[in-house]
């Protein structure tokens, strides 16, 4: 099949997974076009059977904010018509969803026709769609799409709640790793040689939003690190960093936390971590705690949104109520004990593996699309 793939390039679980996917199905046979405004932050320079197409978003003194969806809209009619895609998967209801619609009208107005899926990832729901000035768009965008997916049980129900359930059914695919690189013991301890070996590390990643509660995260460290010395390791970047750089100087661990930035490979540092802290406001899937639990690393996080389909409570982790910073640090110094941690390390990695293996994700989105598409394309 020939694939077009759009999603947000920046640094996030829904840009991660719709390139993880365009990758793995290039690796089947098929050709998969990425079409977006930067080059994706997990594609390599160069992989066989694997295209980027800039969208170049004119400037214009005119437009104050150049229209970007039109652009996308534009440059996803002329790969469509240039490379005879059979289909466009995108990755957020808006605007790539109606982009994508746009572009499916153009191609009907001169006799063609591309297939439209669309992968829903949470906050193109639970927030953005939901705002009075996108709520329309979304759902018509949504109803618009042949196909729907939802990388959660709870975002599929959250969707139907929230826009009701016309138009395609919202089939659950969940996100995936590849069990390969998520192979803790294939990476040297990088961040124990820098740290100290003797010191467990709690580690942290996200693009730092509000939702993923940053301060807590440190306010969780700082509890376990008063009965255990530790260290904390933050990775990622955004609009709560300063918040929680000053959590840690108020509450003076400072000196204990290690601010790392954006980073494309965080495998080789999930393999030298020992807990992994998601207390966000909600995951509607929670991608970066499947990416610890497959290295081996326990996660402690909160009972709200996706994570309880992720993480199971008490076996590979432990989920509180949102904002329970007491109970958070008493179940991560309990799990930190050695027998009590390689216990469950082992069955975070051997659940990881079994429930969400790329191989039989991929073949969820495969025969998705077989079955989506008419005969005579697939």
């Amino acid at each position: 099949m020939n694939i077009g793939i759009t999603c947000y390039p920046t640094y996030g679980g829904s840009g991660a997974v719709a390139t993880e996917l365009g990758i793995a199905l290039a690796e089947r046979g098929h050709e998969v076009h990425f079409i977006t405004y930067r080059q994706p932050f997990r594609l390599p320079s160069f992989l066989p059977r694997i295209f980027f197409h800039e969208v170049d978003v004119g400037r214009y003194p005119l437009f104050e904010f150049p229209p970007y969806d039109l652009a996308l809209a534009v440059r996803m009619h002329e790969v469509v018509r240039s490379h005879n895609l059979e289909l466009l998967h995108c990755h957020y209801a808006i605007p790539h969803a109606t982009s994508a619609w746009i572009a499916r009208e153009m191609l009907r107005e001169a006799g063609e026709d591309v297939h439209v899926i669309t992968t829903l990832h949470g906050t193109d729901i639970t927030i953005v769609g939901q705002d009075p000035s996108f709520y329309p768009i979304t759902k018509f965008s949504i109803e618009k799409s042949d196909r729907i997916t939802a990388v959660s049980q709870y975002l599929k129900d959250e969707t139907c709640r929230a826009f009701g359930c016309e138009g395609p059914d919202v089939d659950v695919i969940h996100n995936f790793i590849d069990p390969d690189v998520y192979n803790r013991d294939k990476y040297p301890s990088l961040l124990k040689n820098q740290f100290g070996k003797s010191k467990p590390i709690l580690m942290h990643v996200s693009n730092f939003r509000t939702v993923k509660r940053v301060r807590d995260v440190v306010r969780v460290f700082a509890e376990v690190n008063r009965e255990l010395p530790s260290v904390l390791v933050m990775i990622g970047d955004g609009p709560d960093r300063p918040a929680a750089e000053e959590e840690a100087r108020i509450l003076g661990v400072a000196d204990s936390v290690s601010f790392l930035g954006k980073l494309d490979q965080i495998a080789p540092l999930l393999a030298a971590a020992d807990l992994f802290l998601l207390p966000s406001q909600s995951e509607s899937f929670g991608l970066s705690a499947l990416e610890a639990l497959a290295s081996g690393v326990p996660v402690i996080g909160t009972d709200a949104g996706g994570l309880p389909e992720v993480v199971r409570d008490g076996e590979t982790g432990v989920l509180c109520a949102v904002g329970d910073i007491p109970g958070m640090a008493a179940a991560a110094v309990e799990i930190l004990h050695p027998k009590r941690w390689s216990e469950m390390s082992r069955l975070a990695a051997t659940d990881a593996r079994e429930r969400f293996s790329r191989d039989a994700i991929v073949t969820k989105y495969e025969t998705l699309y077989r079955t989506s598409l008419p005969a005579q394309k697939t």
